[in-house]
């Protein structure tokens, strides 16, 4: 029987690369507001980007095609008299966006066909129901028209944007500030995790909380929680020792994690991004300078870590675009923007081909046949010098 010794995956040799300097977005100026988000949307049409802003909250809106140095002057979409804290692309209509603020709002926006040639003042809708500041705000996945936002004010609120009331409030739910939301893949149940370091699991439309865990992640420091595609939930977080952590939990039962891995002792907060066509999660910390990618799967441990994606510079955020944006006819499966200090860097994630994994074990032969062949000229060598001495 032949022992497999390396897992197979047609993952594993996934890599990751940052496109030219003339394909980045440059002269930025990135958001500095001290809030967990990923600061970064992305659809096919359009990249957005929440910038400093004086007097108020704003967010660049740039077309894909629209690289190279960004004008100061450029247009930004400026409605919110604070910070603008998230933003989420709508996945019906590449031209609408939903942006949160500390002015306690959300807002939706419609741009236009070719982006913004005037700066944009004026929302579609503006959604009040926050007494704090709004700092989540996720479009449903299968359901027109319906958006989601959570405060400050521990409150989540499902709203109808077509007429602008409030469809459900989730109140009381969560007694601390809520760090991430997330919808299941059919938008019928959404995972939260919230300051009191449970992960809760909630079916919006009965009110009820169905499933939770307490000290998903015992750290004090902001846990993420997203869904899967087969219904189970990945968390990020930190343990007790302040030790990054990610576990995978199936909402059925809570008790015990179906896996745990501790990462390192950085302090950033892990985003992740989860493409449920692959069942790769892509870790990316806030303040780091590197993409950890993980493949889910049936087999123990579960989550199987691929590779990471290095570069120089510490992100202030990340972009995720949609698998519809990409171009698979290059291979690629994920592509993420990278957001510095002043630039905004696509990264490429592609999968090699399988005429370059003949060639790399063509590679791997040949070294190994090189590598006999020296041993055996050694060999002959020394067969000679001893001849030699005793005289034949």
């Amino acid at each position: 029987m032949i022992r497999r010794v390396v897992r197979q995956s047609k993952f594993r040799h996934v890599f990751g690369q940052a496109v030219k300097n003339d394909q980045c977005y440059d002269d930025i100026r990135v958001s500095r507001v001290t809030w967990d988000s990923a600061f970064c949307a992305v659809n096919p049409k359009f990249v957005a980007i929440i910038v400093e802003a004086s007097g108020g909250g704003a967010f660049l809106v740039l077309p894909l095609q629209k690289t190279g140095r960004i004008d100061k002057a450029y247009p930004t979409v400026c409605g919110h008299t604070g910070p603008v804290l998230d933003i989420d692309w709508c996945p019906h209509n590449d031209h609408v966006i939903a942006s949160g603020s500390e002015d306690c709002t959300v807002m939706v926006w419609q741009i236009p066909e070719n982006g913004l040639a005037a700066p944009l003042s004026e929302p579609v809708v503006v959604l009040e129901g926050h007494s704090k500041r709004v700092g989540i705000v996720t479009w449903h996945p299968t359901a027109r028209n319906v958006l989601l936002s959570a405060g400050c004010d521990n409150l989540v609120i499902i709203w109808n944007v077509a007429t602008g009331e409030a469809l459900i409030n989730l109140e009381d739910m969560h007694p601390d500030v809520i760090f991430s939301v997330c919808w299941s893949r059919n938008g019928s149940l959404i995972c939260t995790a919230c300051k009191d370091k449970k992960v809760r699991v909630i079916d919006p439309r009965k009110g009820k909380i169905i499933a939770e865990k307490d000290k998903a992640h015992e750290g004090a420091r902001p846990m993420r929680a997203i869904f899967l595609a087969d219904g189970n939930i990945f968390t990020t977080g930190f343990s007790r020792m302040s030790e990054r952590q990610l576990a995978l939990w199936n909402p059925k039962n809570m008790e015990d994690p179906i896996s745990v891995h501790e990462m390192d002792t950085s302090n950033g907060v892990l985003l992740p991004f989860y493409d449920p066509d692959t069942n790769v999660v892509y870790l990316c910390g806030k303040g780091d300078s590197s993409i950890r990618y993980f493949e889910i799967t049936d087999e123990a441990p579960f989550v199987h870590y691929l590779n990471t994606f290095s570069s120089k510079e510490p992100q202030r955020g990340m972009g995720y675009m949609p698998k519809r944006g990409l171009d698979v006819n290059k291979c690629e499966i994920a592509r993420f923007y990278k957001l510095h200090e002043r630039k905004c860097e696509p990264i490429i994630m592609t999968v090699p081909r399988k005429v370059l994994f003949r060639l790399e074990e063509l590679l791997r032969e040949v070294k190994s046949i090189r590598d006999l062949v020296t041993l055996q000229d050694r060999r002959i060598t020394k067969l000679e010098e001893r001849l030699a001495k005793v005289g034949i």
